[in-house]
């Protein structure tokens, strides 16, 4: 068991108050909260070693470079990826996708297909359709049920030798259904399609093996698991990546550059031009480092009495209704009231202290699906508490009085 009062204290911003309220942070499938031992790292980046890296034979460039590719290595083990230089470092999910999406331009052509899920984030679903329309490759969609959960007789069924590409979340961002990728994994492999898995929502609540899921990519951000905005990693089979071409020219990602023919280097830096998130990706590494720490398995088991919790309490007050209610999901409740609008509901709740989001969460089909211009989503992290929860519903309920 988690002991997470002790915990809570290791996240500052959980000490202050919003509108005169103490803060309740239900906005976790958005942007984790930072644990100061990750602010620690970073502040200690600014102040003793700042400097450029892999170019400069002084102290601070060393120190600099020495930290950063630590920091990649502890990615590599945390995925199990089997290379360290199978771990890019980019800005994000949507950064990593984009750059799968760029590089299978000049590998896809009229009459290929590509697979995608109905539950996607929007930056899962336009790279690949900008994609299409580069290449004429069309683009088909795996459809959900009621439940939130994804119908995979019909995936079977899209499947055949023009597929070339699936892409898939791991856990839907909206709904919080946790999609079963090991079977969606196994069949694209039967027909030698490359399987991308959007890993944004499943990082803070599960420890991926990408080598047993023998995915040939997998991305994720760090400010979804208590590290900071502006950087996050792709992994990629060492295969697949030397097949891509490189997504941006620049400095860092060359061998030898002259006028007539400029050759690239190796993995990883081919695909990371420029001037990297130095401090970012260092505490990205001591961000899995605190995850690590606390345990997966931990955290699992404790957001799951979140989500069953928060789940039986919401079911509670007339005319709500909770979509996505798969068997397997994680700590996500969305949901509307009556006529309510999310907006409103939302509005009121942030005048008690409480965040969370609404809107249709970058899943616009989703809301489409259900036929509602959005929902109310409380997403729940490990230093988050049924007593929190208590209030939430509390302040829910005298919500909907002021707008029924």
């Amino acid at each position: 068991m988690l002991d997470v009062q002790n915990i809570r204290k290791d996240f500052p911003i959980l000490n202050r108050t919003v509108n005169g309220k103490p803060l309740i942070y239900f906005d976790n499938a958005a942007t984790s909260q930072t644990p100061q031992q990750v602010i620690d790292v970073i502040v200690d980046y600014y102040t003793n070693y700042n400097a450029n890296i892999h170019r400069g034979v002084h102290s601070l460039s060393q120190e600099a470079t020495d930290a950063y590719e630590q920091a990649r290595i502890k990615i590599q083990k945390h995925f199990n990826a089997k290379h360290p230089h199978e771990i890019i470092y980019t800005s994000g999910t949507t950064h990593s996708i984009n750059l799968v999406a760029n590089g299978f331009s000049s590998l896809l052509k009229k009459g290929d297909e590509i697979i995608v899920s109905a539950l996607e984030h929007h930056s899962n679903i336009v790279p690949w359709q900008m994609l299409c329309e580069r290449t004429g490759a069309s683009l088909k969609v795996i459809p959900m049920n009621e439940n939130g959960e994804l119908m995979l007789s019909a995936f079977d069924a899209l499947l055949n030798d023009n597929t070339k590409l699936v892409f898939v979340n791991h856990i839907s961002n909206a709904l919080g259904t946790i999609n079963p990728i090991e079977y969606i994994i196994d069949e694209a492999h039967k027909v030698n399609a490359a399987v991308l898995v959007d890993g944004a929502q499943s990082c803070p609540h599960i420890k991926p093996d990408v080598q047993a899921l023998d995915v040939d990519f997998y991305v994720c951000s760090a400010h979804k698991l208590c590290g900071p905005t502006g950087v996050g990693m792709l992994y990629g089979k060492e295969e697949w990546l030397n097949k891509l071409p490189p997504y941006q020219g620049g400095g860092e990602m060359i061998a030898e550059v002259s006028f007539e023919k400029t050759t690239y280097a190796a993995l990883p830096h081919k695909f990371e031009a420029g001037t990297p998130n130095i401090c970012g990706g260092i505490a990205f590494g001591a961000a899995i480092d605190y995850m690590n720490a606390i345990g997966f398995d931990n955290i699992a088991q404790y957001e799951h009495e979140l989500l069953e919790y928060g789940t039986e309490q919401l079911q509670k007050i007339d005319g709500l209704k909770i979509y996505g209610t798969a068997k397997e999901k994680t700590s996500v409740i969305s949901f509307n009231v009556g006529n309510i609008h999310p907006y409103d509901i939302g509005t009121i709740l942030d005048k008690m202290g409480i965040a969370v989001r609404t809107g249709h969460h970058c899943a616009q089909p989703i809301m489409d699906f259900y036929n509602i211009p959005g929902t109310v989503r409380a997403s729940f992290m490990f230093y988050n508490t049924k007593e929190e929860i208590d209030s939430f519903i509390s302040a829910l309920k005298k919500a909907i009085m002021m707008l029924s």
